[in-house]
């Protein structure tokens, strides 16, 4: 049934976690409704008292509004979720739901135990601290800040200045655990349409990241403007080299200009056919 309605809708995330997990899949059932939502998020709700205070703001709303605000929750304590689902909202336990379906296909009952998911447990500490290596590591390696140990680099993004290669880079450290490395083609390297000495041993692992000229003018505009670094026409000039040069040394490359990062990183992911690993 279509819902034409224009407004806002009250949107709570609950959780006795970080509440990560229930943004995220909130946020992917809530985008197929053309409708704004206020949304607010409670980690951590641990305590009867923490509860209360939510539930009373939750039935505030329902008060004032005559609209259910929307709950989604995962939360392991039965008296905390008790207290979530004698509100007014509409509650949902995304996590529960796949749950319960997948148990049965188990045959097995699970569980449930607190910050299992972004809690440093026995189980994850170590991908923990290679998450937080590949962070250090995509740090160190920014913009062409240090070309040493480029061999322990999972990935080397090449492209021109301002086009998205840092926030690619951190994100696929911080998402992944993957260690990148990203490099700037500077005016030599484009003018001779060669590709730096140092990042030949390296080929299989350059991924190219390119955007449309507008765009790029636009983020350097806001960095330096009325300069000959931001103009349009050295935008063009620039990016149409670095992709003659990513065509001739068959670089596969990515126009970034309709991506959000986790986009990018993802199809890059699947282009150069890595592991995909989550923490």
């Amino acid at each position: 049934m279509e819902n034409d309605q224009v407004g806002q809708k009250n949107v709570f995330y609950i959780s006795d976690g970080t509440a990560i997990t229930m943004e995220v899949l909130g946020h992917a059932v809530l985008s197929q409704f053309p409708i704004e939502f206020v949304q607010k998020t409670y980690p951590f709700v641990e305590s009867r008292e923490r509860a209360e205070q939510i539930r009373a703001q939750i039935d505030a709303l329902f008060e004032s509004t005559g609209e259910r605000p929307i709950v989604f929750h995962s939360i392991v304590s039965d008296e905390i979720k008790r207290i979530i689902l004698a509100s007014g909202g509409f509650c949902h336990d995304v996590i529960e739901s796949l749950i319960t379906p997948l148990s049965e296909e188990l045959d097995m009952t699970p569980q449930a135990t607190l910050h299992r998911t972004h809690g440093l447990t026995r189980q994850n500490l170590a991908r923990y601290d290679a998450r937080i290596a590949a962070v250090e590591y995509a740090l160190a390696h920014d913009d062409g800040l240090s070309l040493r140990q480029l061999d322990e680099a999972q990935v080397i993004l090449v492209g021109v200045s301002r086009c998205g290669k840092t926030p690619t880079s951190l994100y696929l450290a911080l998402q992944f655990g993957l260690r990148v490395a990203n490099y700037p083609f500077i005016a030599e390297d484009m003018t001779s349409l060669d590709l730096p000495r140092t990042l030949q041993p390296y080929r299989q692992r350059l991924f190219g990241l390119t955007i449309s000229p507008e765009r790029l003018s636009r983020i350097r505009t806001e960095r330096r403007s009325g300069s000959r670094y931001a103009s349009l026409r050295q935008c063009r000039l620039e990016l149409d080299e670095v992709e003659q040069l990513f065509r001739r040394y068959r670089i596969p490359w990515l126009d970034t200009t309709n991506y959000s990062v986790e986009e990018i990183a993802t199809r890059l992911i699947d282009t150069m056919g890595i592991d995909r690993r989550i923490f």
